[in-house]
């Protein structure tokens, strides 16, 4: 026994498993036609479950509701006004096919539903229930496949823009005489996330001096990293024309000003300049940490003056130049607050203190070893996933120049 066709109503269905069952939206203004039509799906067997409406203004709402694998849908509808309509409402349906359904004389209009990005069509009064099922089920599938491949693009996209994205904020050091040579790590703040608003750089000027800088952006997401990437693409043009000191500062505030999307951002500096023989470097921080000195295994905090972060008292900041000693074959360790504004296993943070002896509980690690040791023996232990971004960045003195990532 079947069920009297309403619109808004549950159509008969085929018997099957509720998990397998194909949710069938019948858009229909004829009754006749409309119970036909349902009669052919559960004489298909197809498993279904059918819901009448018989304009297309209803149509539409329970499509927004979501929940719909496939529309059968009657070209002809009274509020359904052509194939130009039906090509501006087809793209508003991600995931849910259509099969459009023609009169005998209406072939042409079903061609160009389907050119409008319908799944496929049937003439009434020449389809039977068999084929009627096989149509329903191939375009639930094409359609399926259409998501997952538009799904894959999308990620390939994403995946595309990530990598120019990482190339803008974590560059390859531009040194060539330099006796420095150049280590550094990047860790977003969860696995697969996009990049945050860590950046670093280092560039040799044409008078031999090395500048190496490091800075956050305050934030998670792309909006946070494409402004990381500005300011580090601006530092390195900046450096490169001749711009150092506190005047350096002053232009990439300007920037920042300029291109952050609200007044609470903010970023963390920290700029170095050295001309390899001097004795001491030119350090400037904004905000931002202080240096990591190693030497013979031994670390310690050089902590200094410095000025506020970038952003916060806009035109009426002071960034102090104080002097870093350089010695032949030490180490110099730049990383964002990452590496420590985490907490262990307890729950405590980490804090500075713990960082740096954590550090001197690496002596006779490599760079790089060293590097990566820290980095493990710092991050969040509560499980819960709460790991800031971390950029590191380490320059040995005395290194035969040249970098590695």
């Amino acid at each position: 026994m079947h069920e009297s066709v309403r619109p808004g109503g549950q159509l008969p269905r085929a018997r099957a498993a509720a998990e397998d069952t194909l949710r069938i939206l019948l858009a229909e203004d004829d009754p006749a036609d409309a119970l036909l039509t349902a009669e052919l799906i559960a004489d298909s067997g197809l498993a279904a479950a059918v819901t009448h409406v018989a304009n297309a203004r209803d149509a539409a709402d329970l499509l927004r509701a979501g929940g719909v694998d496939c529309l059968v849908l009657d070209l002809h509808l009274p509020d359904l006004n052509g194939i130009g309509e039906l090509g501006d409402w087809l793209p508003t349906l991600p995931s849910t096919a259509v099969v459009v359904m023609t009169g005998l004389d209406d072939r042409a209009a079903g061609l160009a539903a389907v050119r409008a990005g319908a799944q496929d069509y049937l003439v009434k009064g020449q389809v039977e229930a068999e084929w009627l099922a096989r149509t329903v089920r191939y375009a639930v599938q094409r359609k399926r496949a259409e998501r997952s491949a538009s799904d894959l693009r999308a990620a390939q996209w994403r995946a595309a823009e990530n990598v120019r994205l990482e190339r803008g904020l974590l560059p390859k050091p531009l040194l060539h005489k330099a006796p420095v040579t150049v280590n550094s790590r990047y860790l977003p703040h969860r696995s697969g996330a996009l990049l945050g608003g860590d950046f670093y750089d280092v560039v040799e000027t044409a008078d031999g001096a090395v500048h190496a800088m490091i800075g956050d952006v305050s934030g998670h997401g792309p909006d946070e990293a494409a402004l990381g990437a500005a300011l580090r693409v601006a530092w390195r043009t900046l450096v490169l024309v001749g711009r150092t000191g506190p005047e350096l500062l002053d232009s990439l505030e300007q920037l920042l000003m300029a291109e952050r999307r609200n007044d609470e951002i903010f970023t963390t500096i920290a700029t170095l300049s050295w001309l390899p023989g001097e004795p001491h470097a030119r350090l400037i921080r904004a905000g931002h940490p202080g240096v990591l000195l190693r030497n013979q295994g031994s670390v310690k905090l050089h902590e200094s003056a410095h000025g506020p972060a970038l952003g916060i008292v806009p035109g009426l900041s002071d960034w102090p130049v104080v002097h870093l000693p350089m010695e032949p074959g030490s180490e110099l360790l730049f990383y964002t607050d990452g590496l420590y504004e985490n907490r262990d296993e307890h729950g405590e943070l980490w804090g500075i203190d713990r960082m740096v002896q954590s550090a001197n509980e690496l002596p006779h690690l490599a760079d790089h070893q060293f590097i990566d040791a820290l980095i493990g023996a710092t991050r969040d232990r509560t499980g819960r996933g709460d790991c800031d971004d971390v950029a590191v960045l380490h320059l040995r003195l005395g290194g035969l120049g040249g970098a590695s990532a």
